[in-house]
C-alpha cells in the first residue's frame, strides 16, 4: 500500500484537487454568498497562475515533497510513531490531528512574525473571498511552509497514508472554506463544530486587524476555540464586511502576478498583531 501510495501520491492530490475546485467553483456560481467587487476573470487568472508557478517550483525544489520525507523517515525509524509500538488508525489519527495542529500554530506565525507576514499577506490581499483565494500563497511562503512539514514529519515520524490523507484534506477543506458560497445557518452552525467552514474562515479575511487575527484554522476548527482565537462572526456581517487589508486596496496591486510576487517587499509591516483572547459567550452562536 505504502508503495502504491509513495508511486501515485502526485495524481490522488491532484485529481482531488481538481475535483474539490470543480464543485466549489459550481457551487459559487449556483448558490453564491457575497457578490464579487473585483473582475473575477483577471483575479482568477493571476491566483490560478500563482498555484500553477508554485506547484512547479515546488516539484522542482523538493520533487519527493512530504510523502518522501515520511517514506524516508520509516525507512531510518526516525520520529515518535517509528519508535513506539502504536495500532496503525492511532498512528494515522494522532498524526493528521497533530500536523493540523502544526498548519495553526505556523499560520499564527506568519501573522505574528513582521518579515512571515510580509509573505502571508499576498494571501490577505485578495480583495474578493472565493475558491481560487484557498490557494493563493506567495512562492517562498508554500517553500517555508513545505520545510515545517519536513521538520514535523522527521520528528513525528508519522505512516506514509497519515501523509497523504493530511496534505489532501488541506488542500480540499482549504478550497471548500475559502469559497464563496452559501451555506443554511443550522448547518453551518453544526459543521464547524468540527471543521472550518466558509463563514467562520471569512472573519479571517475581514480588512479589520483583530478580525484578521481570529480563526486561524484551516482545517479542524477547534484549535482557535482551544487557544481563543475563535470569532464567530464579522462586526460588519458577512454581507457588508470588506475583504483584504488596508495596505492593499489597489486592484492592479491586488490582482497581477507579478505584482503579487513583489508585494513582500513593498510598503510597510503592519497589522500583523495577533489577538489572542479568551473565548466569551459573546462570541458563540
Amino acid at each position: 500500500m505504502d508503495n502504491f501510495i509513495a508511486a501515485n501520491e502526485a495524481a490522488i492530490r491532484l485529481g482531488v484537487f481538481f475535483g474539490v475546485f470543480v464543485l466549489m467553483a459550481a457551487w459559487e456560481l449556483l448558490a453564491p454568498r457575497r457578490p464579487l467587487t473585483q473582475p473575477k476573470s483577471a483575479r482568477w487568472l493571476n491566483n490560478i497562475a500563482l498555484v500553477v508557478l508554485n506547484t512547479v517550483v515546488l516539484r522542482i525544489v523538493f520533487p519527493t515533497a512530504a510523502v518522501g520525507v515520511a517514506a524516508y523517515a520509516t525507512e531510518h525509524q526516525w520520529g515518535l510513531f517509528n519508535l513506539i509500538d502504536t495500532p496503525a488508525w492511532i498512528a494515522v489519527t494522532c498524526s493528521v490531528v497533530l500536523l493540523d495542529g502544526v498548519i495553526y500554530m505556523q499560520h499564527i506565525m506568519f501573522h505574528a512574525v513582521p518579515a512571515f507576514w510580509r509573505l502571508h499577506r499576498v494571501h490577505h490581499a485578495d480583495m474578493d473571498f472565493d475558491v481560487t483565494t484557498g490557494s493563493r500563497f506567495h512562492t517562498i511562503e508554500i517553500l517555508l511552509s513545505m520545510l515545517i512539514k519536513f521538520a514535523v514529519i522527521i520528528l513525528l515520524g508519522p505512516p506514509l497514508v497519515a501523509v497523504v490523507i493530511f496534505e489532501v484534506l488541506l488542500n480540499a477543506i482549504a478550497m471548500f472554506n475559502h469559497s464563496n458560497v452559501r451555506l443554511p445557518l443550522p448547518l453551518d452552525r453544526l459543521m464547524r463544530l468540527l471543521v472550518v467552514t466558509p463563514d467562520m474562515h471569512r472573519v479571517h479575511h475581514s480588512h479589520l486587524a483583530h478580525e484578521t487575527n481570529s480563526n486561524f484554522g484551516f482545517n479542524l476548527s477547534f484549535w482557535d476555540h482551544l487557544f481563543g482565537t475563535y470569532r464567530a462572526q464579522p462586526d460588519d456581517g458577512h454581507d457588508n464586511m470588506i475583504i483584504g487589508i488596508d495596505t492593499f486596496r489597489d486592484s492592479a496591486q491586488c490582482i497581477r502576478l507579478h505584482r503579487l510576487l513583489l508585494m513582500p517587499f513593498a510598503g510597510k509591516v503592519t497589522e500583523y498583531a495577533i489577538n489572542s483572547r479568551k473565548w466569551t459567550t459573546h462570541d458563540q452562536f
